[in-house]
């Protein structure tokens, strides 16, 4: 996940995402970057649109936002329950939005 954070971050400041400056965010942060998994990342956003890819995630995460309203309408011992279970289902889709981001 550090890859596509480094891409992101690359793409939020303004640079470009090539393998050199992959590397250079992930060495800085202190991780380890694998040769393999940055040629990867790389070739994998070469022609997206990371701006669009960004919106389209946005919108998956508000679509599952009435997902997690309509446990507000369950008993307060459940209420609890599932709203932990909407919070995680959120987080999921917009990690899976994230994930489709790039490839």
């Amino acid at each position: 996940m550090e890859y596509v954070y480094a891409a992101m971050l690359l793409h939020k400041a303004g640079h470009q995402i090539n393998e050199a400056n992959v590397t250079k965010v992930l060495t800085a942060a202190g991780a380890k970057a694998e040769e393999a998994k940055v040629k990867a990342l790389v070739a994998a956003l070469d022609g997206v649109n990371i701006d669009e890819a960004i919106k389209k995630a946005a919108v998956a995460q508000v679509v599952a936002a009435p997902a997690a309203a309509s446990g507000e309408h369950k008993a307060e011992g459940k209420k609890e329950e599932k709203k932990k279970e909407d919070d995680k289902k959120s987080n999921e889709a917009a990690a899976a939005g994230l994930g489709a981001l790039f490839g």
